[in-house]
């Protein structure tokens, strides 16, 4: 891994400077901790703010760029008003990777950056992901996975660095939270994002809220299944009081990418999984 991590920083200095799209997450914080590492002020964390991201992820991700000093902006994504992406198709994420992208790189041409960086790894290749098309098609790098980096070598590294969310679970947009071809509106990106908050204040770490419609379907680790039951009376009041008709628990528990198994069965198209 100490060879992977030379190449890493090789790739930073080759690339002289860089625009990192930067959600907070481990995959993109390491990222930026090396880019700035290298390059300093030649290397800028850029967060896309969206409706489809919780409020607490930016918060998040501003105080992981504040630890590193790395500069840190802010634009403006406008994937939820493209009737494309709120029609949530399967390849709903190639619309939103889409706006990013093309924001990111004009910031990138408008400020004199060279490359703009995303965060993928070697543990997503043969995933079928949408957004990477759209990375390709505006010529975004992925260092973590030119270095051949996975997932569990990255927190290690992120550890060793002295990454404070070296740990964090694997995220993902609120609208991966609705099953496919059910069409994504604010209001109900804003009503999962209120429910998982209700559960993270209870102090579950890994988890879903997966909306179907009157339905609020939670995951958590197998692990915690028979803690979230302590709390249930607790989760349904605060449910209801969102708008959930009937609140129930994914006894498989928590599952990556859990609303792709419909296309499978459905026989539209078989995949790994589209998102974390």
């Amino acid at each position: 891994m100490p060879n992977k991590l030379k190449q890493l920083q090789q790739l930073m200095q080759e690339m002289e400077s860089v625009v990192v799209a930067y959600s907070g997450g481990v995959d993109s914080a390491l990222l930026i901790k090396v880019a700035h590492d290298c390059l300093g002020d030649r290397a800028v964390a850029v967060t896309a703010l969206s409706a489809s991201v919780p409020a607490q992820e930016f918060s998040d991700a501003e105080a992981v760029a504040r630890e590193i000093g790395a500069r840190h902006v802010t634009i403006e994504s406008h994937e939820t008003d493209d009737p494309r992406y709120l029609a949530n198709g399967p390849d709903r994420c190639y619309f939103c990777r889409d706006d990013m992208f093309s924001r990111l790189t004009e910031y990138a041409q408008r400020e004199g950056y060279r490359y703009v960086l995303d965060g993928n790894n070697a543990d997503d290749v043969g995933d079928h992901r949408p957004g990477r098309q759209a990375a390709r098609e505006h010529s975004v790098r992925s260092p973590l996975l030119e270095a051949g980096l996975t997932k569990a070598e990255i927190r290690e590294l992120a550890r060793a660095l002295g990454l404070p969310n070296w740990d964090k679970p694997a995220s993902a947009c609120l609208s991966s939270r609705v099953p496919y071809y059910t069409p994504i509106t604010l209001t109900v990106l804003s009503q999962i994002e209120r429910a998982e908050l209700i559960l993270k204040k209870l102090g579950f770490r890994q988890l879903r809220v997966r909306h179907h419609n009157q339905v609020a379907r939670i995951e958590v680790e197998p692990d915690d299944l028979q803690r979230l039951l302590t709390h249930r009376e607790q989760i349904v009041k605060q449910f209801e009081a969102l708008g959930y008709t009937y609140v129930t628990l994914d006894l498989s528990g928590f599952r990556s990418g859990n609303m792709n198994k419909v296309l499978a069965n459905n026989g539209r198209q078989q995949t790994t999984r589209f998102t974390d």
